[in-house]
C-alpha cells in the first residue's frame, strides 16, 4: 500500500503519517521542490519510511526559493502535457532538454533530501509514463518503476489496453515492474478491493492511495482495510519484489490475466 504526494504540503504529509501510524501504508512516493518536501524527508529518514521519487511535471513547484530556471522549464512541460488528454502519448522534440533538466533536477534533489538514489520511481498524474520520459530513457536503469494501471476485462477499450501493454513492455526492458497496479479508489463496492487484495496471495501488487482524501484516510487509518487483508502480505513494493523474486528479476512485460474472485 503506497501513499502518493508525500511532501506536497503539510496536509498531505500528515494524512499519510496517520495511515502509517495505523499500519495501513507501507511506503510513500515523495515529491521534491514542494513546500513540505524538507520536513517530509526528515520524517522519513527519522522513522525509516521507505520513499520513492514521485516525479512531478504538472503541479507547480512550491518550495520557497526554487530556481526560476527550473520553474520555467517545469511550467513549459506542464502546459504541454495538460493541453489535451492525449498529449502524454505524443513525443515533443522541442521539450527534450527541458525533460532532461527537470528529471535530473528532481533525482538530484531526492538524493539531497533522502541521502540515496531513488530505488523506486513513479509520477504525479502518472506522467512518468509520458512519451518523452520513456523514449529519452530518463529513468535510471534497474529502478522499480510504476507500471500502468491493471484492469479487469471490459473496463477499458481494446486499443487502450494494447497501448498500456506496449508501454509496460518498453518499461520492462530497463526496469523492474510489479505484477499488478491499482488505485484504492473507488473503495465501493468492496468486492473490487477484495479481488485486488486476493491477488497479493500469489503476485506482487501495488495499491496507490491518497490519504488526503477523507474517504481513503478513514478506510486506511480507521482499520477497515485490515478486515479485507487479513492473512495477506502487505509491504513496500520493493520489499514485495524482493520476497517474491529476489529483488533483481524483471517481471514479464505482459499483462497478467485477472482472476474472478
Amino acid at each position: 500500500m503506497n501513499a502518493d504526494d508525500w511532501g506536497r504540503d503539510t496536509r498531505n504529509t500528515d494524512s499519510v503519517v496517520g495511515c502509517i501510524d495505523a499500519g495501513a501504508v507501507s511506503s510513500v512516493s515523495a515529491m521534491v521542490f514542494m513546500e513540505d518536501s524538507e520536513r517530509a524527508a526528515a520524517i522519513a529518514r527519522e522513522r525509516r519510511i521507505e520513499a520513492g521519487l514521485h516525479l512531478n511535471f504538472t503541479t507547480g513547484f512550491s518550495m520557497p526559493g526554487c530556481s526560476s530556471g527550473l520553474l520555467e522549464r517545469q511550467q513549459q512541460i506542464g502546459r504541454r502535457l495538460l493541453k489535451h488528454r492525449l498529449a502524454q502519448i505524443v513525443f515533443h522534440p522541442g521539450l527534450i532538454r527541458s525533460f532532461e533538466y527537470v528529471v535530473a533536477a528532481q533525482v538530484d534533489e531526492f538524493r539531497r533530501l533522502y541521502g540515496s538514489d531513488p530505488l523506486r520511481i513513479d509520477g504525479h498524474h502518472h506522467m512518468h509514463l509520458c512519451a518523452n520520459v520513456l523514449w529519452q530513457g530518463l529513468l535510471p536503469v534497474g529502478t522499480l518503476v510504476r507500471r500502468n494501471f491493471s484492469f479487469h476485462p471490459g473496463e477499458k477499450s481494446r486499443w487502450n489496453l494494447l497501448y498500456r501493454v506496449f508501454v509496460d513492455r518498453q518499461l520492462a526492458r530497463r526496469h523492474r515492474l510489479v505484477d499488478y497496479f491499482f488505485s484504492i479508489a473507488p473503495i465501493e463496492p468492496i468486492e473490487r478491493l477484495k479481488k485486488i487484495f486476493a491477488l497479493a496471495r500469489h503476485s506482487a501488487v501495488e495499491v496507490e492511495t491518497h490519504p488526503v482524501d477523507v474517504r481513503e484516510f478513514t478506510f486506511l487509518a480507521g482499520g477497515e482495510l485490515f478486515r479485507w487483508t487479513e492473512g495477506i502480505l502487505v509491504g513496500p513494493p520493493s520489499a514485495v519484489m524482493q520476497s517474491r523474486h529476489g529483488g533483481t528479476q524483471s517481471h514479464p512485460a505482459h499483462e497478467p490475466s485477472l482472476p474472478s474472485v
